[in-house]
């Protein structure tokens, strides 16, 4: 089965060597070329491992889609805008527990690990994802009817258009665009490592989900990109695992079973003793500081 993405690659780097050059002849500090590679190897990574993860996704939707609640003519226009709408939905959803679990988060955190915002970034993204079960978040479309390959299909659609938002070059758009419509603005706040940039504008295309359900920001000043700690490589071995290995020693060392399943499925930062903090807990204790 075809992928789109495959076909968008040599697209996505003649726009990345575009943006290296305008950047460059501006003197803009965009990018930075070890950071640029990493996120090249990520992608590349991704790409090869995927060719497994998808037939392992498109397996596991084709067995659901036996068991389909309805069938749903592909043929139909109202179909495909039906499904691009639920596949959104999902992506919103899939994104936002990404980050609020840290088994999901140990994938994603790969796309956050760069502390440059460019399209590069763009194309540093996990290998693990489909491998640990991401997939999941969309299960429910074949079960409902869509074909398999529609869905994929879907999916491979919305991850083109993620493409282009990771840029500072382009400011923002008009404002019914950006009410309607996931924007580089949007997109940079969702890459920020400032505490009020954690964890908001989970939107794929549409960014009325975050409006809709408490987590859109608005961009004001510049974000900082990154992690709220950095792992400060470009190994592309650390930045795809480095999180699984931290887990797997948070486990080793939880003492309890209870704290060990927190350790995997709890949020980002959550630790038993307080040592390190969530997101939740960062907010909390900015708007409630403890007297001296």
């Amino acid at each position: 089965m075809d992928d789109l993405i495959h076909y968008a690659i040599p697209g996505f780097v003649l726009l990345l060597l575009t943006e290296v050059v305008v950047t460059a002849v501006q003197q803009k500090d965009y990018y930075e070329t070890r950071d640029t590679l990493s996120s090249l190897s990520m992608g590349i990574g991704n790409v090869i491992i995927g060719l497994l993860g998808k037939v392992i996704v498109y397996g596991a939707y084709a067995l659901v889609y036996e068991y389909r609640l309805f069938t749903i003519d592909m043929t139909r226009w109202w179909a495909w805008v039906a499904l691009f709408f639920a596949d959104d939905f999902s992506y919103y959803w899939f994104h936002r527990i990404s980050h609020s679990s840290r088994y999901f988060w140990a994938s994603h955190v790969v796309h956050h690990s760069s502390q440059k915002y460019n399209l590069g970034t763009a194309l540093r993204q996990t290998w693990t994802g489909n491998l640990s079960g991401a997939f999941v978040f969309w299960i429910w479309l074949p079960l409902l009817g869509f074909h398999p390959a529609a869905v994929l299909t879907m999916q491979s659609i919305s991850l083109l258009y993620q493409f282009w938002i990771h840029t500072e070059y382009i400011n923002r758009f008009p404002a019914f665009f950006e009410a309607v419509f996931n924007t580089p603005s949007h997109h940079r706040v969702h890459h920020g490592s400032d505490l009020k940039y954690l964890d908001k504008n989970h939107a794929g295309v549409l960014i009325i989900w975050d409006r809709l359900f408490g987590t859109f920001q608005q961009e004001e000043e510049r974000p900082t990109y990154g992690l709220t700690k950095n792992i400060e490589t470009h190994n592309p071995i650390r930045i795809a695992f480095h999180e699984w290995v931290d887990i797997s020693r948070d486990v080793a060392k939880s003492g309890s079973f209870r704290r060990a399943i927190r350790y995997v499925f709890g949020p980002p930062g959550w630790s038993h003793d307080g040592s390190r903090k969530t997101t939740r807990q960062l907010r909390e204790a900015e708007h409630n500081p403890q007297k001296p």
